[in-house]
C-alpha cells in the first residue's frame, strides 16, 4: 500500500499586507502601517533634533552630537536641561500612545482614552491628595500611579455588572471620571494656595523639573512591557471580529480584552504619574496614526511614534514659543485635542453627508421612487 502525499496547503495573500515564513513560524505585516512607521521616526528624530538645538540658546547640530559624545561648553544645556526631558517626552509620548490604542482596540471607540474613563482623573486625584496633605515629593508618583490603577479597576468593576458591552465599558469610564474630577475640586478648594497652585500645575500636565529618573522608569517600563505588547498585537487581530465568530475561533473573547485593557490602563497610568495629566495625547496620537495608515483599528507602534511625536513638540514649543514664559505641554495638548475633536465632528459629518448626497446614491433613490409609483 502506498502512501499518497498531500499537497502542501496554500496560504491565500492577504491585501496589503506581506508574510515571511520560517519552518512553522510566520510574520505578517501591514505595508503600508510600516512605510508610516517609517516615517513617523524621521519625523520624531527631527523633533528631537529641534528639542536639542533649538531654544534660547541656539546650539549647532554638530555641536549638539559633539556634545553627546564629548565635552564641550554646552554640556550643562543639552545634557542636565534639554535631554533629560526629551527623552521623557518621547518615552511618556510613546506609554500614552500605546495606551489609546488598546483602550480605544478594546472599547471600538475612537474617543475612549485613559483621559476619558477616568484613569488620568483617578491619578489626579490621589496626586491632589498627596500634594495638599503634605507628603514627600518622592511619594507622589507612587500615588499618582496607585490612583490611577484603583479607578481603573473601579471602571472594569462597574462595567462587569451587567452585560460585559464596549459602550458600558466607556459610560462607566466617563461615570467615575466626573467622580473623580469633583473630589478633586473639593481636595483643592479646601487647601491652601500654595499647595493648591501646585497640584493645578501638575494636573494641567508639565515636563519641566522632571529628568532622567522618571525618563529611566519609564524606559525600564516599556522594555519590560515588550513581550506583553507583541503579545497584544497578535491579540488585538481578533478585536474587529464579533463576538460569536472569535469564540467559534477558540478565542477566551473577555479573557482577552481584559488583558489589552488592563495593559493600557498600566502604561497610561504610568505615563500620567511621571508627567502628570498630559490630556488628549492618548486620544488623538492613536486615530491620527490609524488615519495615516489606513487599517481598521490604530496600529500599535504607528500610535508609539505618533504620541512621542506630539508630546516633544508640545513640549519644545512650550519651552521656547512663549517668551520667557515656559508653557506646560498639557496646555498645547489639551488645544490640540480641542482642535482635533472639532476637524473629527466636521469631516464625520461632511463624509457622511457626500456618501448619502452623490450622483449615484441621488440615482438609486429616484429608482426606487420609480418602482414605488409603479407599484
Amino acid at each position: 500500500m502506498t502512501r499518497t502525499e498531500l499537497p502542501e496547503p496554500r496560504t491565500l495573500p492577504l491585501p496589503g499586507r506581506t508574510t515571511l515564513r520560517a519552518g512553522d513560524l510566520s510574520l505578517t505585516w501591514h505595508r503600508r502601517s510600516a512605510a508610516v512607521s517609517t516615517l513617523l521616526l524621521i519625523a520624531l528624530l527631527a523633533a528631537v533634533t529641534a528639542a536639542l538645538c533649538l531654544g534660547d540658546t541656539y546650539i549647532t547640530f554638530a555641536d549638539t552630537i559633539a556634545t553627546l559624545t564629548g565635552e564641550t561648553g554646552y554640556d550643562r544645556i543639552i545634557e542636565v536641561l534639554r535631554l533629560p526631558r526629551t527623552v521623557l517626552a518621547v518615552a511618556a509620548g510613546a506609554a500614552l500612545g500605546v495606551a489609546g490604542a488598546l483602550i480605544q482596540s478594546v472599547a471600538r471607540n475612537p474617543l475612549a482614552s485613559p483621559d476619558i474613563i477616568g484613569v488620568t482623573a483617578g491619578a489626579g486625584l490621589a496626586a491632589t491628595f498627596a500634594l495638599t496633605a503634605g507628603f514627600a515629593y518622592a511619594l507622589l508618583a507612587p500615588a499618582a500611579l496607585t490612583g490611577g490603577l484603583t479607578a481603573a479597576t473601579a471602571v472594569l468593576l462597574v462595567a462587569a455588572r451587567g452585560a460585559r458591552s464596549a459602550p458600558r465599558f466607556v459610560l462607566a469610564g466617563i461615570a467615575v471620571a466626573v467622580l473623580l474630577k469633583s473630589g478633586t475640586q473639593i481636595l483643592l478648594l479646601a487647601a491652601d494656595a500654595i499647595d493648591a497652585q501646585r497640584a493645578q500645575i501638575w494636573l494641567i500636565g508639565t515636563l519641566a523639573g522632571r529628568g532622567w529618573t522618571e525618563a529611566a522608569f519609564l524606559g525600564v517600563l516599556l522594555l519590560g512591557a515588550l513581550p506583553a505588547l507583541v503579545w497584544a498585537q497578535h491579540a488585538l487581530d481578533t478585536t474587529d471580529l464579533d463576538d460569536p465568530t472569535a469564540t467559534g475561533l477558540g478565542v477566551r473573547v473577555t479573557g482577552r480584552r481584559i488583558g489589552l485593557a488592563v495593559l493600557g490602563v498600566v502604561l497610561a497610568a504610568a505615563a500620567v504619574s511621571q508627567v502628570g495629566a498630559v490630556e488628549f495625547v492618548a486620544l488623538a496620537a492613536p486615530q491620527i496614526a490609524r488615519r495615516l495608515a489606513r487599517t481598521s483599528r490604530p496600529p500599535l507602534l504607528a500610535s508609539a511614534l505618533t504620541g512621542a511625536v506630539l508630546l516633544v513638540l508640545a513640549d519644545w514649543l512650550g519651552r521656547t514659543a512663549f517668551g520667557d514664559y515656559q508653557m506646560p505641554a498639557g496646555v498645547l495638548t489639551a488645544a490640540l485635542g480641542g482642535v482635533y475633536l472639532i476637524y473629527l465632528l466636521l469631516t464625520k459629518g461632511t463624509r457622511n453627508e457626500k456618501k448619502t448626497a452623490g450622483p449615484w446614491s441621488r440615482l438609486r433613490l429616484r429608482a426606487r421612487a420609480g418602482r414605488v409609483r409603479d407599484l
